[in-house]
């Protein structure tokens, strides 16, 4: 009797500290997914290039956007990213883990303006983490694989996801993505082009590959956040995007009123 008192004592504290193990790593799972980037012990420019980390601490700008690339896992997003702030391009697949990002500066209408843009895992098992990053966010490129049917099927559901996590005046462009494999296209253009029109969004169709019109998505979105915040500017001069200090009325892409020095582009 008292050996089996002590055997059921044994396994009961066996049982709860497994129970404790599982509750720890499904908070762990959760901090993970609401951890911001600013945390004073992480380091996203390790292993980075010399210039891309000159670029990323890089604070001599008038705006910074967050911009987030999403979609179905394999639809090409990496690979776009690296066209864009690299200018390269590899054909081995390698999915992205949780979300990775890089920071690319531009001159839009004689502003500086510091594009930090994160590049989202595809899969499921990933989406806790990476909607915690849509908070902020000030434009989405939502990509499907104009090869792949189900990756076109799914814009419905990102578009949902936006609604949900990001705030009301986030910018969208749709982008249908591998355009260079034509004899494998199973999404026409016009279909792309007709969503597009349904969900109210801008739409693009582009190949890392052949680095088509890669270049042109991201200006033209940051175009389209810069026209938001100067309705935003002439609704409210109260309110000062990014420390850019507007007078009130003016555009964006005015000339600023009596520049300190007109042969500065800073």
């Amino acid at each position: 009797m008292w050996f089996e008192r002590n055997k059921n004592k044994s396994v009961k504290k066996h049982e709860t500290l497994r129970n404790s193990v599982f509750e720890l790593r499904s908070r762990m799972a959760r901090m993970v997914s609401i951890v911001e980037i600013t945390s004073p012990d992480y380091n996203p420019m390790a292993g980075q290039d010399p210039k891309w980390q000159k670029d990323a601490a890089d604070q001599n700008f008038d705006y910074m956007f967050k911009l987030l690339i999403i979609g179905n896992s394999s639809v090409g997003k990496t690979s776009f990213l690296f066209r864009y702030a690299d200018d390269s391009f590899t054909s081995a697949f390698v999915s992205t883990v949780g979300i990775d990002f890089k920071v690319k500066t531009v001159f839009r209408h004689d502003k500086r303006v510091k594009l930090q843009i994160w590049d989202t895992a595809g899969q499921e098992r990933y989406r806790t983490i990476t909607t915690a990053y849509y908070r902020g966010a000030m434009g989405f490129i939502l990509m499907y694989d104009i090869t792949n049917e189900e990756s076109f099927n799914s814009v419905q559901d990102w578009i949902t996801q936006i609604k949900t996590y990001s705030w009301d005046n986030a910018q969208v462009i749709l982008v249908g993505n591998k355009c260079d494999m034509e004899d494998e296209r199973v999404v026409s253009f016009e279909r792309g082009k007709q969503l597009a029109e349904q969900l109210g969004v801008q739409f693009f169709e582009t190949s890392a590959k052949e680095n088509i019109n890669v270049k042109a998505v991201f200006e033209q979105l940051v175009d389209i956040i810069c026209d938001k915040m100067s309705e935003s500017l002439d609704n409210d001069p109260a309110l000062m995007a990014g420390g850019g200090g507007q007078a009130k009325g003016q555009k964006l892409t005015d000339q600023p009123a009596n520049p300190s020095n007109p042969n500065c582009n800073c």
